[in-house]
This record gives C-alpha cells, sequence and structure tokens, in this order.
C-alpha cells in the first residue's frame, strides 16, 4: 500500500500523529490476538471434551439398544436453549444457560418402569450435545475475530508503519535538502552583494 503524501511540513506532521497512533494501538492490538487465541484453543478443547463425553455416554447405553428401539423418542422435545453473552477480548460469545425440555404426557403404568430413567438419559444426551454446539459457535466467533485481528496486526506491522517511516524519512530529507539549497542560495547572494559593494566602493 503506497502511502500519499506531499513534501511539506504538514504532511509531515499529519503521518507522525498517524504513524504514533499505530504504534501505540499495535502492542494492544497483539495482546488481543494473542488472548483470542488462547480462547478459540480452550473453546476448540472444550467442544472436543464434550464430544468424547457424548460418545463414551452413547456407548453406554449401546448396551440396551434393544430397550431404546421400545422408546418413545417423541415424548421429549427441546422446548428452549436459553443463553447469555459473554464478552471476551471485545468479542461477544453465547454461554448456554439452560435447556428445557418439553415431556409429553404418558402413562406410567402402561409404559416400562425404565421410561422415566430414559428420559433422563435424552434429556443429558441432548444438552450435552447442545453444549458442545455452543462451544463450536463461541470457537467460530472467537478465530473470527483473531483472523481479523491477526491482519490489522499484519497490515500495521508490515505494512502502514514501515510505510509511514519511509514517508516520513523522504520528506524529511526533502526538507533539509530545500533548507540547504535555500542556505547556498542565500550564501551566493550575500557573496555577489558583497562583491558589488566592493567593486562600488573601489
Amino acid at each position: 500500500m503506497a502511502i500519499k503524501f506531499q513534501y511539506n511540513k504538514t504532511a509531515l506532521q499529519s503521518l507522525d500523529k498517524q504513524l504514533k497512533v499505530r504504534l501505540r494501538a499495535l502492542p494492544t492490538l497483539q495482546n488481543k490476538e494473542a488472548a483470542l487465541r488462547l480462547e478459540v484453543k480452550k473453546a476448540k478443547n472444550e467442544a472436543e471434551k464434550l464430544d468424547e463425553k457424548l460418545g463414551e455416554k452413547m456407548k453406554a447405553y449401546e448396551k440396551a439398544m434393544d430397550l431404546w428401539e421400545e422408546f418413545d423418542n417423541s415424548l421429549v422435545k427441546v422446548d428452549d436453549v436459553e443463553l447469555s453473552v459473554k464478552k471476551i477480548a471485545g468479542v461477544k460469545t453465547p454461554v448456554l444457560d439452560d435447556v428445557k425440555f418439553e415431556i409429553a404426557e404418558f402413562s406410567v403404568f402402561n409404559k416400562p418402569v425404565w421410561y422415566l430413567d430414559g428420559i433422563d438419559i435424552v434429556k443429558q444426551l441432548a444438552k450435552i450435545a447442545i453444549e458442545s454446539e455452543v462451544f463450536i459457535r463461541k470457537m467460530e466467533l472467537l478465530d473470527y475475530a483473531r483472523k481479523k485481528t491477526t491482519q490489522k496486526v499484519n497490515l500495521y506491522e508490515k505494512v502502514q508503519i514501515p510505510g509511514f517511516e519511509d514517508a516520513i524519512l523522504k520528506i524529511k530529507r526533502f526538507l533539509e535538502d530545500e533548507e540547504n539549497l535555500s542556505k547556498a542560495s542565500q550564501k551566493i547572494v550575500k557573496a555577489r552583494l558583497e562583491k558589488q559593494q566592493m567593486e562600488d566602493a573601489a
């Protein structure tokens, strides 16, 4: 990205100000990027743990597979998923507060004794699966923010800061050259005037 500028003191001051803003912001952005990277990893690990937990529980209930074929899956429905928002490094992320279930009416006397346990098991499994999804969403949001922050860090570090520094250096050199030329021309004019005065005096 080429930085457009003019060779004057106003442009020099403006570029200097913009450079200082970026130099001050860079450490904050780098810290934010590091924090987000850590939080993405945490959310990913948590989602993986929940997936493992779900897999283990499903395996444990495989032994009773014949019983599950008798179970009426329409008895348990997820009625509501209550979420709240938690800010992490300025990013709004979801937090699972509660999962509300709707249990259809059924006759306890006409169904097998284990039906109530079956309902609890289905609720547990559903809650673990939902919690895993929430952590995956959290990870996606944090990772998106991390990528954006990394882009900004790279833009500042590799493009804008060196660009501003280069432009400032060019302007300073130009102004110094201009000043040196001005001094040199003043000396020449002064020398001519002195020579003229000497000639006039003679």
